[in-house]
């Protein structure tokens, strides 16, 4: 690489990350007047922020998590034609969510970040883990199971598809340990018999 390549390839890391670090469930608490960490599970995340400020929020913050994370490698692709700029660029974004330094390096689980981040370099393996992600939700109302076998399938497709693209895979089986890490707690409480299944609420919590 060049030291113009160079220059540019951590101008798009750092601005994924930057983006990615924008802790949209957060600010939706703090506009309903509440600190979203101190509801429901206590994450930024989508998932918590739709069960404790109801659906059109929720949705709304799941959207733009998805948006965040597709943005950053949108850029990195009109900028760059490296593979593995545009690798990098994702990695940054999802890291920018789930640590960002807004909230003490503290953030959400990714998933809503990587399925947008993913969509412009594996859109196949992505929509096939969407759809693993639609199946265990519906069949067990776990948000953490759908989520895991969602992140664990997309490997073993990239792998099927990508014809050993090692980057790639290399990225996705960080990912899939990352989404597994994340939800360590859930898996505790599944084991446990305590993880609550999905019930969103229609209504802001009251607060005191």
């Amino acid at each position: 690489m060049t030291g113009i390549e160079l220059l540019t390839a951590g101008i798009l890391i750092l601005t994924g990350y930057l983006i990615g670090s924008i802790p949209f469930g957060f600010l939706a608490g703090k506009l309903r007047g509440i600190d979203i960490r101190e509801h429901g599970s206590g994450n930024i995340g989508a998932t918590n922020v739709l069960r404790t400020l109801g659906k059109p929020i929720g949705i709304s913050v799941l959207i733009l998590d998805m948006l965040k994370g597709l943005a950053p490698v949108l850029i990195a692709q009109h900028f760059s034609d490296s593979g593995l700029i545009h690798i990098l660029t994702a990695f940054a974004t999802i890291m920018g969510h789930n640590y960002t330094f807004w909230l003490g390096f503290k953030g959400g689980k990714g998933i809503a970040t990587s399925a947008g981040a993913l969509l412009p370099i594996i859109f196949i393996p992505l929509l096939l883990a969407v759809a693993v992600w639609l199946l265990l939700f519906f069949t067990s109302r776990y948000v953490s199971i759908a989520s895991i076998g969602a992140a664990l399938t997309i490997p073993i497709t990239t792998v099927y598809l990508q014809s050993w693209n090692y980057p790639l895979i290399t990225f996705t089986i960080i990912l899939a340990i990352l989404a597994v890490w994340k939800h360590r707690g859930n898996i505790r409480k599944l084991c446990n018999g305590t993880e609550h299944r999905f019930t969103p609420k229609s209504k802001k919590p009251t607060t005191t």
